[in-house]
């Protein structure tokens, strides 16, 4: 589907669902009075993009903030091979991104780990890297977070540009805070798909154990702390006419990487930035990823910031087919089950 097939109310509804959506107890009614239509036409218009053009609607916490452990990892598969060895590593239910991309490291995974973990985010890794039976693994977590927050422009007027609006970024993250059981209950809650009704959030209230007053007043409260990155709707890039997702990763001296990093972040197309460490067989420090119509127009965009910062040596890595791609659950019994079996199977002793 391309930008071009959805008319221009359901381009503004889309930007607007991405952003900042209303934690109020009509949000759709919300909505539809910034964009002067009906709560009914609203909700008629996101059922018929959903799961087509939406993929989920729901809380977008800050895994670190909630004391989770997170990582990007690379790993090195021969091609043969490298379906079966994604899958094995797409049981672990902390990864929650799962891509092969086109370079010699060739499967690039995300994966996130309680805090009550009992083998660590190392460990998990090095496990996962045996299971399937990598030549290399590394370890690529993030030192510095200078932007995340996928926000497709449906209207195409600013994906080019530089944005003037809020990012979550490295300054909006408070220092950890320990969570209580209602709160873990209400994260267990606001992170799941919201359905379209008139009054989506009560469902999930009375689920929590708690008021639609509480829960909305708890949301606003998690994103205040930067516990919650945001409410908002998440797209199928493909289906809303980003084809091309590109991995721009930049060589850039110690001295220029906050400055080059917030640069970097400040582009539209960009949806998350990050400060990474280095490897021998690896030299690159600061991460972009980059959503475009075309892979042309990833290209276009990393010349842009090339030319604004002037760093010359870089690569960019685009994902040639995705093997997982969904949200990390927090609290879930899934990720105690898979820890018991491993440890049970491995003979590692806790």
């Amino acid at each position: 589907m391309s930008v071009q097939s959805i008319d221009t109310i359901n381009q503004e509804l889309l930007n607007l669902i991405q952003k900042d959506f209303p934690l109020v107890k009509q949000p759709f009614l919300a909505m539809g009075e910034q964009l002067g239509i009906s709560e009914k036409e609203v909700i008629e218009r996101l059922l018929a993009l959903k799961g087509t053009v939406i993929r989920q609607i729901s809380a977008i916490f800050d895994t670190r903030s909630l004391g989770y452990q997170s990582s990007l990892v690379a790993a090195k598969i021969p091609p043969e091979r490298l379906d079966q060895a994604a899958q094995i590593i797409n049981q672990h239910p902390g990864v929650s991104h799962n891509y092969k991309r086109n370079h010699e490291f060739n499967l690039w995974f995300t994966i996130a780990i309680p805090p009550n973990s009992k083998l660590g985010l190392e460990k998990t890794i090095e496990i996962l890297g045996q299971m399937a039976e990598v030549e290399s693994i590394r370890i690529l977590p993030t030192l510095k977070l200078f932007k995340i927050g996928v926000q497709l422009d449906m209207t195409g007027k600013e994906t080019k540009n530089k944005t003037e609006a809020p990012i979550y970024s490295e300054k909006k993250r408070k220092e950890i805070q320990p969570l209580t059981e209602k709160e873990i209950e209400m994260i267990r809650v606001l992170q799941k798909d919201l359905e379209i009704v008139s009054r989506p959030f009560d469902s999930l209230a009375k689920e929590a154990g708690v008021t639609v007053e509480e829960l909305l007043n708890q949301a606003k409260v998690f994103k205040e702390k930067g516990q919650m990155r945001r409410f908002a709707a998440v797209l199928h890039h493909r289906k809303a006419g980003f084809t091309a997702n590109g991995m721009g990763v930049w060589k850039v001296p110690e001295e220029r990487q906050e400055e080059v990093g917030y640069k970097m972040a400040a582009y539209q197309a960009v949806s998350h930035c990050y400060l990474r460490p280095t490897y021998p067989d690896w030299p690159y420090n600061i991460f972009t990823m980059v959503h475009g119509r075309s892979e042309q127009e990833v290209e276009e965009i990393l010349e842009m910031m090339a030319k604004e910062t002037g760093i010359t040596e870089r690569a960019v890595l685009y994902s040639t087919k995705e093997y997982k791609k969904t949200r990390v659950q927090y609290f879930t019994k899934e990720m105690e089950e898979w820890e018991e079996n491993v440890i049970h199977q491995y003979q590692i002793k806790e």
